[in-house]
């Protein structure tokens, strides 16, 4: 009796033991690691910052995340990785707001390495946040892939689809929160449904112009053509190049920072408070540019072929 009595504890507690962590919640899907060459560059952790106004930088090292506190409710720019969304909660939540107040998710294209955390982060508002795309953009959204007119389809990009609802947004339209008023710019090109965002963000008297600028690059699966340089789809790539380059653009952040050499002016900054080295006036008009060269390059590379 003895020996019965000094095992049954241990089977109760074993036992215990495994209710308890069968009762774990399982990793959600929607963050389970996106796998790719640079995808741990990109994902490495970085310290959020404020740009300017009510606007914080929110992003990892390589991939871009925007927060807007419009005083009634945060509006959201771009989820980068899916793994990213835990390090973007984690960022909202060390400025001293919280995930569950996101109102809005905007995007700048659906590709894995910038909408693959929308939907965990979606979840992480508890739900609520309503994701704003154009209309081609919500077809890559709800399909958690690239189109096959994307230049990049079929390169093994799938990631979690967003099944919560989305807003479609039409080229130029603009929506209110708070004391924020967003508009899209559809700028289809680097993917049919890209889009950048401006706003206007204010301390005291003076208001910058903000904008989220969507990547430009002619980035493509090994077999896809952009060309002929005559053709339609060069001439809608040029189209948008030149609508961002032609926004108000007082501060501008790129997809990925490093295109609008983010953290250097973030350095020059901290090194020197007061300086406003952070902002960047013209830069739209210099992204544009550099984009213009990349697709001429392009071309002629594609005319070698």
């Amino acid at each position: 009796m003895r020996s019965i009595r000094c095992w049954l504890p241990s089977v109760l507690l074993l036992a215990f033991a495994h209710l308890a962590q069968a009762a774990q919640p399982a990793p959600a899907n929607d963050v389970k690691p996106f796998e790719c060459d640079s995808c741990a560059e990109w994902n490495q952790p970085h310290a959020p910052f404020k740009l300017y106004g009510n606007s914080y930088y929110v992003g990892t090292e390589g991939l871009s995340s925007i927060l807007i506190d419009t005083g009634q409710g945060l509006v959201l720019l771009d989820g980068a990785l899916p793994q990213s969304a835990p390090v973007i909660a984690g960022n909202i939540r060390a400025l001293g707001f919280k995930p569950e107040d996101i109102t809005y998710i905007g995007m700048s294209h659906a590709h894995f390495d910038h909408a693959g955390g929308i939907a965990a982060l979606v979840r992480m508002s508890g739900g609520k946040a309503v994701v704003l795309a154009t209309a081609r953009g919500a077809e890559a959204l709800r399909a958690g892939d690239a189109p096959d007119d994307d230049p990049q389809a079929h390169m093994g990009g799938a990631f979690p689809p967003v099944k919560s609802a989305i807003k479609v947004l039409t080229d130029g339209q603009t929506l209110q929160l708070g004391n924020t008023t967003l508009q899209i710019h559809a700028t289809p090109g680097h993917t049919p449904g890209g889009s950048a965002w401006t706003w206007r963000s204010c301390e005291q008297q003076r208001c910058l112009d903000m904008v989220y600028a969507d990547s430009l690059t002619p980035v493509s699966a090994d077999e896809f053509k952009f060309g002929p340089a005559d053709g339609a789809r060069v001439a809608e790539f040029r189209r948008t190049i030149a609508k961002v380059g032609a926004l108000p653009c007082d501060f501008m952040v790129s997809a990925h920072p490093g295109f609008s050499e983010l953290f250097e002016r973030e350095q020059k900054q901290r090194d020197n408070p007061g300086s406003r080295a952070l902002e960047n006036p013209g830069a739209c008009r210099v992204y544009a540019e550099q984009a213009t060269q990349r697709l001429d390059q392009r071309l002629r590379d594609e005319a070698g072929r």
